[in-house]
């Protein structure tokens, strides 16, 4: 059937399809139950209608008969002559611009673009053109034009419609503030939304990152702030603040009539680390061990060397690592592994191998002993750091537990060396009074999350008494207020103790949080006699307090980068290159950046 001629009846010809299909003659006759395809030669039944034969052509040729032109199928024909081309140009054909398949692509890569925060160039490079040939040959890469004028700004207007509709749902919302610089010096502000949706999972959205010409003053935040509130429909939520410490920030929470205003704990853990680290001694030795870890990155013989001083002393092959300026815990991380590797790093030192630089200072015996002690006392703030460095799990009710904690491993102890002794002090006179102004709020925190529920960091009663009265009182407002409402549930408060939480052969898993509150964390209660558990029913608090608290791991995230010493106007809070991803929420959210 291949090499057999067709015809078309002049009756036919009013249809551009035919220009593609024919009839094959039978015992002299046309045989017009089926029309001949003359691209793949397949026969399509005909009744009289070429409905068939322009699907045909749409769907195995990606041709539209009505808008082909005699020129363009008459190129197909003729590529096509061949069995052999007709397969390839069947898989080959371009997809269709309107096409589904087309349009799913061109709406991935705009994804891609900003999911990524791609430049609208990547469609041009080479390697991406490339890869999309490889997964799709059919498809037809547009120019960074569409995605500039079209597919970002639909993809941004379908983003913002989501986010929107999901923040009316929520019954409160707090936001973050925080300024930053690009590498172009062009300064930005980026706020961000976070929330607990109608499902009870924690969502975070950067709402806005605006350049930001003006002074960065109180004043002005805080005029940024009621704009972004009015714009996303939040200002009758309630919204909670949390910023840095700078003193123009503290104003804009002020200015834009925002309570609470929780002040970031990791930025505030960031400033008092960085004054205890500059007490002089201990100013002098990180000099010292910077100016090593920098002479082995800069010099590719003493790293050789350092490798093979390490496989001689069975050592892992750590490289040092060299602190910045930002982020106090780089200090640390860099004495850490200088205390790791230093009988490897000592002995590269003496090599005859190497030629050491003049500037490169000797330690000393006091330095020696220095080391270990700096990093025993500043081990817990990393640890802390870590712990706060959350995106999906609530930290507000760690502040109080942390700020328990480092208080009593900040006191001054008789054994302490004269330096460690003036770091404590520091670190205290900086640290200690820096949430007075909201310790109820944060123990209230402490208690609604299940591992402090029974402030075990308190040693005064009193103020434990006080703290659940409080709480209990403002609990049986709320039940008179939803039953009124008609919205209290009967029994929901009732809680049963799992399987799990029955064992008592399940070990402890060993994690930063145990780490950091072994001690302060909450343990299992005493089983109660049934009349205990009746009165217990009078308050619905107690059932909550009696209940064992369920695992919990974070995960050993990395602690985020510092920004500077507070001031008064600061022109900007942090200087990275890059918009912060994540930020604070509200209390019954995160509450901490």
């Amino acid at each position: 059937m291949a090499d057999e001629e067709l015809y078309v009846p002049k009756a036919c010809n009013k249809s551009k399809v035919w220009q593609n299909f024919g009839f094959a003659k039978k015992d002299g006759k046309l045989d017009k139950t089926h029309a001949i395809c003359k691209i793949c030669r397949a026969a399509i039944k005909y009744t009289g209608s070429t409905t068939n034969l322009g699907t045909h052509l749409k769907r195995r040729h990606g041709e539209t008969s009505a808008s082909s032109s005699d020129s363009s199928m008459a190129t197909v024909a003729a590529s096509t002559s061949t069995p052999a081309q007709s397969i390839s140009t069947f898989f080959h054909a371009p997809l269709a611009t309107n096409s589904a398949r087309s349009k799913a692509i061109t709406e991935a890569i705009a994804f891609f673009i900003c999911k990524d925060i791609q430049p609208y160039s990547v469609v041009e490079n080479e390697g991406f053109q490339y890869l999309l040939n490889i997964l799709e040959p059919r498809y037809h890469i547009p120019n960074r034009k569409l995605f500039t004028d079209k597919e970002i700004p639909l993809l941004y207007e379908k983003v913002r419609h989501e986010i929107a509709k999901s923040l009316s749902n929520a019954k409160r919302v707090a936001i973050t503030v925080d300024g930053w610089t690009s590498r172009a010096t062009d300064s930005y502000v980026t706020v961000t939304a976070h929330y607990i949706d109608e499902e009870w999972v924690l969502q975070n959205h950067v709402l806005q990152t605006r350049p930001f010409n003006e002074a960065h003053t109180g004043n002005n935040l805080g005029l940024l702030l009621k704009d972004v509130c009015c714009t996303w429909n939040i200002a009758d939520k309630n919204p909670a603040l949390v910023t840095d410490n700078a003193k123009n920030m503290l104003l804009a929470g002020v200015r834009a009539e925002i309570n609470p205003h929780v002040r970031c704990i990791a930025h505030t853990l960031n400033l008092a680390s960085q004054k205890s680290l500059k007490v002089d001694r201990v100013s002098e030795l990180l000099v010292k061990v910077r100016k090593i870890t920098t002479f082995f990155h800069r010099s590719p013989q003493a790293t050789e060397v350092l490798r093979e001083m390490q496989a001689q002393l069975h050592m892992p092959n750590h490289k040092l690592i060299h602190d910045v300026p930002t982020r106090w815990n780089s200090s640390l991380d860099m004495l850490e592994r200088f205390w790791e590797q230093q009988p490897a790093v000592l002995n590269t030192l003496l090599s005859r191998k190497i030629k050491r630089g003049e500037g490169l200072a000797s330690l000393t015996e006091e330095d020696m002993t220095l080391i270990p002690e700096v990093i025993k006392l500043m081990s817990p703030l990393k640890v802390a750091t870590t712990l706060l460095s959350e995106e999906k799990h609530p930290t507000i009710s760690m502040i109080s537990p942390i700020q328990a904690k480092l208080q009593k491993h900040f006191q001054p102890d008789e054994s302490d060396l004269l330096e460690i002794s003036v770091m404590k002090e520091r670190f205290r006179q900086d640290f200690d009074g820096r949430y007075t102004y909201l310790q109820d709020l944060l123990y209230y925190a402490a208690v609604l999350d299940p591992r402090f529920k029974d402030l075990a960091f308190l040693e005064d009663h009193g103020t434990k008494d006080m703290v659940f009265t409080k709480l209990t009182a403002e609990v049986v407002m709320m039940e008179e207020e939803a039953s009124d409402s008609g919205t209290l549930n009967e029994g929901q408060a009732e809680v049963d103790r799992s399987p799990e939480e029955e064992r008592d052969d399940v070990p402890p898993k060993k994690t930063a949080l145990n780490q950091m509150f072994g001690d302060f964390l909450t343990a299992r209660a005493p089983m109660k006699t049934t009349r205990e558990r009746e009165l217990s029913k009078l308050c619905k608090v107690d059932p909550y307090l009696d209940t064992h608290p369920p695992p919990y791991s974070p995960p050993l995230t990395g602690p985020p980068a510092a920004d500077e010493e507070e001031e008064e106007d600061k022109p900007q809070a942090s200087t990275s290159a890059s918009a912060p991803k994540a930020g604070p929420s509200s209390l019954s959210a995160r509450g901490v950046l």
